[in-house]
């Protein structure tokens, strides 16, 4: 069982400056808005755990899966007979930037999860890609 939900969006800014935001894990808040508050143990890498509350949900755990400074990276929080993955990318083609952001549940409980959670998740993410796409604009 699976579910998988994907958003993008371009924009003007650098990998360098979506990077910046990606691992100021304690201010995801300021581009994401179902995210009441986060926080990571230690460095933004491989390995390393935080901490995420979203607006109306209980505070998750998650882990750093994968970590390629500049690129992309992913991390991994557990629900119930349940996991939930989130993916993060950025690339240049051809001088334009892409940022993209994917999420995928599975498991025995993925059915349940996905209906619970997952339409809460495939209405924000498109909202949240657009917003670090704008805010990565102005930081420099």
């Amino acid at each position: 069982m699976s579910w998988e939900t994907t958003a993008t969006a371009t924009t003007s800014a650098t990998p360098q400056q979506i990077w910046a935001l990606w691992v100021d894990v304690s201010r995801w808040n300021r581009w994401d808005h179902e995210v009441m508050s986060s926080s990571l143990d230690g460095e933004f890498v491989n390995g390393a755990t935080g901490m995420l509350k979203p607006h109306g949900g209980p505070t998750a755990k998650f882990v750093m899966t994968e970590v390629t400074p500049l690129v992309s990276f992913s991390d991994r929080s557990r629900l119930p007979l349940a996991t939930l993955d989130f993916h993060h990318s950025v690339a240049v083609v051809q001088g334009v930037t892409t940022i993209k952001h994917r999420v995928v549940m599975t498991e025995l409980l993925t059915p349940l999860f996905s209906r619970i959670i997952g339409r809460k998740i495939a209405r924000g993410l498109p909202v949240a890609v657009n917003a670090l796409a704008a805010l990565a604009e102005t930081e420099k």
